[in-house]
C-alpha cells in the first residue's frame, strides 16, 4: 500500500514515518518542506502548504494520505490576523489537498485535527464525547473544525473516505509548548505550588496516537468517522508532575497551595490563561475510539512518560 505522509519531519510525522517505515507492506512517500531533511522514505519537496499548492507528483500513485501538517497552536501569535493566517494553512491547504487527492484516486485521507474542536475545558466528570457539538474558542481551534466540516463534505461528494482524529494534549520524546515547559520545571527541581491540584486532564502519548492513526490506515470501520484520541487515563496536574518526575528519576518537590489561591493570585498577574491549563479539567471520552476500531491505547501513562525519557538517553 503506498502512503504519503505530510508534515514527516514534525513532532507525529517524524514518529508515524519511522513506524511506517519498519511494517511490511507500505510504501512510504515522506512530503518535507526542504530538500534533505532524512525523513523516511521516498522523499518529495513541498515548500509551501496553501490552497495553491500542487500536490499533483506526490499524490502519484498513492492509496493513503496521512495528513499531519499544519499551522500549529501558538501561544502569544503576533501575527496581525491570526484567523486568517491559520485558515490559509489549515483550511484551504488541507482542502487543496483533499481535493486533489480525489481526484488522484486516493483511497482514504487521515486528517490530525484537535481536542480544541471540542472546546477548552471540560467540568470534572464531564468528558468531551465524539458525539458532542462542536465549540472551538480559538483561531486554531475554529480552523480545524472549518477543515472538518469541508473535508466531511468533499467525502459525500467525492467517495474518498476522510477520517478525523481529534487529539488530546499530545506528549513524548521532543514535544515542545506546555509539556516541555513542564518537564524543564520539574527538571530544575525547583518547588512547585501545584501540590494540592484536584482537576482531570486526559493525555495522549505519542506512540499511542502513531497506533491509533496506523489503525486507521486499512480499518474499514474508520471511513467517515470522526475518533477522539487520548491514553484513557485522566490525571491531575499534581499526578502529571509526580509521574514525570518519577520517569526522569527525581523526586517530586510540590507545595499544596490550594488551587483557589493559585487562581486569585493568576487573576491579579493576568494569567488566567495558564491558570486554566494548570487547574482547569479537560477530559476526553474514547468509548467510541475503543468500540468502532477495537483498539486499546498501547501505552499506560506510566509507560508513556518513562518512554519519553528512556528515548532521550538513547
Amino acid at each position: 500500500m503506498n502512503i504519503l505522509v505530510t508534515g514527516a519531519t514534525g513532532f507525529v510525522g517524524r514518529r508515524l514515518c519511522a513506524r511506517l517505515q519498519k511494517s511490511q507492506g507500505y510504501n512510504l512517500t515522506s512530503a518535507v518542506r526542504r530538500p534533505g531533511s532524512n525523513a523516511p522514505g521516498s522523499e518529495v519537496v513541498i515548500h509551501e502548504m496553501d490552497g495553491q499548492t500542487n500536490w499533483q507528483y506526490a499524490l502519484m500513485d498513492q492509496h493513503v494520505v496521512i495528513h499531519t501538517a499544519a499551522r500549529a497552536h501558538i501561544m502569544n501569535d503576533e501575527v496581525a490576523d491570526p484567523l486568517a493566517e491559520y485558515r490559509r494553512v489549515n483550511v484551504d491547504g488541507t482542502i487543496n489537498l483533499a481535493r486533489q487527492a480525489a481526484g488522484a484516486g486516493v483511497r482514504r485521507l487521515i486528517y490530525i485535527s484537535s481536542i480544541k474542536v471540542n472546546g477548552e475545558q471540560t467540568p470534572a466528570g464531564c468528558p468531551f464525547r465524539a458525539e458532542d457539538a462542536a465549540a472551538p474558542a480559538d483561531p486554531y481551534g475554529v480552523s480545524k473544525l472549518e477543515s472538518e466540516i469541508q473535508l466531511q463534505r468533499l467525502a459525500k461528494d467525492t467517495g474518498m473516505e476522510v477520517v478525523i482524529i481529534r487529539p488530546s494534549l499530545v506528549y513524548g520524546p521532543g514535544a515542545k509548548g506546555n509539556f516541555a515547559t513542564m518537564v524543564r520545571l520539574v527538571a530544575k527541581g525547583l518547588p512547585l505550588p501545584l501540590g494540592s491540584i484536584r482537576n482531570r486532564r486526559s493525555l495522549l502519548a505519542l506512540d499511542n496516537l502513531v497506533d491509533l492513526i496506523v489503525t486507521c490506515i486499512s480499518h474499514p470501520n474508520a471511513a467517515n468517522q470522526t475518533f477522539l484520541a487520548a491514553d484513557g487515563e485522566d490525571l491531575s496536574t499534581t499526578e502529571l508532575l509526580r509521574g514525570v518526575a518519577n520517569a526522569m528519576g527525581i523526586p517530586s518537590r510540590l507545595l499544596p497551595v490550594p488551587a483557589g489561591l493559585l487562581q486569585f493570585g493568576a487573576g491579579l498577574l493576568g494569567k488566567k490563561a495558564l491558570a486554566q491549563r494548570l487547574l482547569g479539567s479537560l477530559q476526553v471520552d474514547i468509548e467510541h475510539t475503543r468500540k468502532c476500531l477495537n483498539w486499546t491505547p498501547p501505552l499506560t501513562v506510566e509507560q508513556g512518560l518513562r518512554h519519553c525519557f528512556e528515548i532521550r538517553q538513547d
